[in-house]
C-alpha cells in the first residue's frame, strides 16, 4: 500500500495538469487533440484582411529586415540591385505564404494538424519537433536583440548605464556583459504577458505595432538624412562585381530574402486558420509582404548611407549601433528621440518574437503533448528555453551559429514542398478533417505505423540535394557545382521534395484524395472527434466521406451517417 502512494500522487498531479478534453476520447486521441489543436470554430475566426495587413506591416519592421540588404551591398551589389533582390525575394516568399496559409484558412487547422495529412498521424511529429526547437532557439536570439533595444532605452535616460563602466561579472568571451544581460532579462520578462493572450486576440498587438513602429522608422530616416544633409554616398555607389559574379550574388540576395521567411512559410497556417474566409488571408498577404519588407529595407539602406556622412568611415548598418552613437553626441532632446525609436524597435522585436516564435513553438509543443500542453503553456516553455539557452553565447563573433540558422531553410523547404504537393496536387484540396485526429490503423492518414514513408523519402531527398553545399556554407571546401546548387537552396529543396512526393503518390496511391478540385472546409462549424460522436459536423464535410475500398475517392454520405 505504501508503494502505491507515490504512484497515485503522481497520477493526481498529472490529472491536475491535464487540459480539458472532449468526452469519449481514446488514449490515442488524447495524444492527438485538445482545444487548441481542433479546427477553429466560427466564433474565433476573427482575423479579417486588414488584420493580416497589420500583421505583416508590423512583422516587416524589425532589425533583421532593416539590415538584410547590408551583406548584399558589402558583397558588391549596388543599392538598387540589393533592393530589387528584396522585392523579388519577398514577392516569391509571399506566394509560398499564401500557398501554405490557404490550407489553414480553408480548414481552420494549424501546421501540426496540416502536416498529418502528408507525413502521417505520427510521422508529423518529426517536422513539428523541428519547428518547435527552432522556435525556441530563435525566441532567445530575437529576445537578446530586443534586450539591446532596452539597453539603449535605459541609456537614453541614464547615460551611466554603460556596458564599459558597469562592473562586468561575465567572461570576456561570453558574448555579453552585466548591463547587456540585465537589459535582455528586462525585455524577456516584459514579453511574458503577451504570451498569455489567445492567438485570435493577439492581432491587436500587431495593429498597435503597425501604426507605431513604421512611424518611428520614418522619423529615424528623416532624422538621419537631415543630420547628414543628404542621403549619403551608398545610393551613388555602383556595383563592384560584374558578369557571372554579379548574377550569382543577385541570386544569393533573392534566396537570402526567401530563407529569412522559411519558418513563417511553414507555420503560416497557425495564424491563417483564424481567418474569417480563405480570401481574407490571400490578397492581404500576397501584396503586403513584399511592400512592407521592401520599404523597411529601403529605410535601412538610406539611414546607413547617411551614417557615412554623419560619422565618416564605413556605413553603420546596425540601427541600434547608430542609435548608441546618437546618444553619445547629443543632448537631452536627442536622447528622447533615441528613446522613442528604441522603444519602437523593442516593440518590433516583441511582435516578431510572438508571431514567428512563441505562438508557433507553442502550437507545435501542443501537438507533441496535447494531453498536458496548450499554446499558452507551450509559449511559456519556449520563453523559458529562450532564456536558459543563453543566446548571447551563440552570437559571438567567432561563432558560426547564425550561419547554421540561416541554412536551416534547407530543411524547412523540404517540409513545405511535401505539404504543398500533398494538398494541391495529390489531394486537390480535399481533406477529411475528422480523420486527422484518428489514431486507428483504419484511418486514411495512418499509412504505415502512422508514418507516410512517401513523405519521408521526398523530405530526405529534398535535403540531400543541398547537403554538400551546406557544408561549404559553414567552411568546408566543396565542388563549385555544389555551391551553385546550394545558392538555390530553398527552391532546390522545395521542388525536389514536391516532385518526388507527387511521383511516389502516383505510383503508390494514398487514400482520401479527390479526382477534381474540392475544398470542403467551409462545412466545418464545430468539430467533435470522439469515435462515437454522431455529430455530422464532426467530419470535414457534412456530406463527404472517404471510400476505404478504393483509393480514397469521395462519396456522398447521408446526413445522419458518420465516418467509421
Amino acid at each position: 500500500m505504501e508503494e502505491q502512494k507515490p504512484v497515485s500522487r503522481l497520477r493526481r498531479i498529472g490529472d491536475k495538469l491535464a487540459v480539458d478534453s472532449e468526452p469519449g476520447l481514446t488514449n490515442a486521441q488524447l495524444m492527438l487533440t485538445n482545444f487548441d489543436l481542433k479546427p477553429v470554430e466560427p466564433a474565433r475566426r476573427q482575423w479579417g484582411p486588414w488584420n493580416f495587413v497589420g500583421f505583416w506591416v508590423a512583422d516587416s519592421f524589425n532589425i533583421n529586415t532593416w539590415m538584410i540588404s547590408s551583406s548584399m551591398i558589402v558583397n558588391g551589389l549596388s543599392w538598387w540591385q540589393a533592393w530589387l533582390c528584396v522585392w523579388i525575394g519577398y514577392a516569391i516568399a509571399a506566394c509560398f505564404i499564401v500557398a501554405t496559409g490557404r490550407i489553414g484558412a480553408t480548414y481552420h487547422i494549424g501546421f501540426p494538424v496540416v502536416s498529418r495529412s502528408s507525413f502521417g498521424i505520427w510521422g508529423s511529429l518529426w517536422p513539428v519537433l523541428n519547428r518547435a526547437v527552432m522556435g525556441c532557439i530563435w525566441y532567445g536570439v530575437q529576445g537578446y536583440i530586443g534586450g539591446h533595444c532596452v539597453y539603449i532605452m535605459i541609456r537614453a535616460i541614464w547615460k551611466s548605464w554603460d556596458r564599459d563602466t558597469i562592473p562586468n561579472s561575465f567572461a570576456q568571451d561570453s558574448g555579453t556583459t552585466t548591463a547587456d544581460f540585465a537589459s535582455f532579462f528586462i525585455f524577456w520578462f516584459c514579453s511574458l504577458p503577451a504570451i498569455w493572450f489567445p492567438v485570435h486576440q493577439i492581432r491587436h498587438l500587431f495593429t498597435v505595432k503597425a501604426y507605431f513602429v513604421p512611424a518611428a522608422a520614418i522619423a529615424f530616416l528623416i532624422w538621419a538624412v537631415v543630420r547628414a544633409g543628404g542621403v549619403g554616398p551608398i545610393v551613388r555607389q555602383p556595383s563592384t562585381i560584374h558578369g557571372s559574379d554579379l548574377a550569382w550574388e543577385f541570386i544569393k540576395g533573392v534566396m537570402s530574402s526567401i530563407a529569412n521567411f522559411a519558418t513563417l512559410i511553414v507555420n503560416d497556417p497557425d495564424f491563417s486558420r483564424f481567418a474569417g474566409k480563405p480570401k481574407d488571408a490571400f490578397w492581404s498577404q500576397l501584396f503586403t509582404i513584399p511592400v512592407g519588407f521592401a520599404v523597411t529595407s529601403f529605410i535601412g539602406i538610406i539611414v546607413s548611407s547617411s551614417s557615412t556622412i554623419i560619422y565618416g568611415g564605413e556605413a553603420i548598418w546596425d540601427p541600434l549601433s547608430l542609435l548608441e552613437r546618437f546618444i553619445d553626441d547629443g543632448g537631452s532632446g536627442q536622447r528622447f528621440g533615441v528613446f522613442v525609436i528604441a522603444a519602437a524597435f523593442a516593440l518590433a522585436q516583441l511582435g516578431t518574437n510572438i508571431a514567428a516564435n512563441s505562438v508557433s513553438a507553442g502550437t507545435d509543443m501542443t501537438a507533441l503533448l496535447p494531453r498536458y500542453l496548450t499554446i499558452r503553456r507551450g509559449g511559456y516553455i519556449c520563453a523559458a528555453i529562450g532564456l536558459a539557452m543563453c543566446p548571447y553565447n551563440l552570437l559571438t563573433t567567432n561563432n558560426k551559429f547564425t550561419t547554421y540558422l540561416s541554412a536551416y531553410s534547407v530543411f524547412l523547404s523540404s517540409i513545405a514542398g511535401v505539404m504543398c504537393a500533398d494538398y494541391y496536387i495529390v489531394r486537390r484540396g480535399y481533406l477529411e478533417v475528422k480523420e486527422l485526429y484518428d489514431g486507428r490503423k483504419t484511418g486514411p492518414y495512418y499509412y504505415t505505423w502512422g508514418i507516410n514513408w512517401r513523405a519521408y523519402v521526398a523530405y530526405i531527398l529534398g535535403i540531400v540535394i543541398n547537403v554538400v553545399g551546406f557544408a561549404g556554407a559553414v567552411g568546408t571546401p566543396v565542388p563549385i557545382g555544389a555551391t551553385y546548387v546550394y545558392n538555390l537552396n530553398f527552391f532546390g529543396g522545395f521542388i525536389v521534395s514536391s516532385v518526388i512526393y507527387w511521383l511516389l503518390c502516383k505510383y503508390f496511391p494514398v487514400p482520401a484524395t479527390s479526382e477534381r478540385w474540392m475544398e470542403v472546409g467551409d462545412e466545418i462549424d464545430d468539430i467533435r472527434v470522439a469515435y462515437n460522436s454522431n455529430n455530422p459536423s464532426g467530419t470535414s464535410s457534412r456530406e463527404f466521406g472517404v471510400d476505404e475500398t478504393t483509393t480514397g475517392q469521395p462519396y456522398k454520405l447521408a446526413r445522419d451517417e458518420k465516418i467509421v
